[in-house]
């Protein structure tokens, strides 16, 4: 019984957190197939692991620093530098898995790392500029300024269209 009791938490954890671990490792890692290994990479993790969280915003945080960290290696990985493969060609579909509209998601993933992770996590994810700088390991004005030369790349990308809907407000 204690077994199966482990499985039901464990599939309570999985499902109340597995899109935004594969958004996150999308974003940094911009292949399906590299994301899909990143989330099963963090979920082992996990299960190595068995942390123990105050809450959901602590263990969402825990998953989502354990995310980055894993792609991070993956990006700085000698087989991912030398290698030279079908990540290159376009994917024929939208790898996220909400609904955002297609191009604000190329926009956004055109963009330089340090702008589209904090970007996400701002925007996406709905995390305040001080729990991204403590995700992302730098200063809140640090977001914060990244946050408004992310919009400004963005607005300029969208010719403007974000600006003046309003999708993005100031930080």
């Amino acid at each position: 019984m204690h077994a199966e009791a482990d499985t039901d938490a464990l599939t309570a954890l999985y499902t109340r957190n597995v899109d935004a671990v594969y958004r996150i490792c999308y974003v940094y890692l911009r292949s399906r197939a590299d994301t899909e290994d990143a989330v099963q990479s963090v979920f082992l993790r996990y299960l190595q692991k068995q942390p123990v969280f105050r809450d959901e915003n602590h263990e969402r945080g825990w998953l989502l620093l354990t995310a980055k960290n894993i792609c991070r290696d993956m990006l700085r990985s000698w087989w991912r530098r030398h290698r030279v493969g079908l990540d290159e060609l376009p994917e024929p579909a939208v790898p996220m898995r909400d609904k955002e509209p297609s191009e604000l998601t190329e926009a956004l993933l055109a963009l330089p790392e340090k702008y589209r992770i904090t970007l996400y996590l701002y925007y996406w994810e709905g995390y305040p500029a001080r729990e991204v700088a403590a995700l992302l390991g730098c200063r809140e004005s640090t977001v914060r300024t990244r946050l408004q030369r992310g919009r400004e790349m963005l607005k300029n990308d969208l010719g403007g269209s974000c600006h003046e809907t309003g999708s993005f407000g100031q930080a």
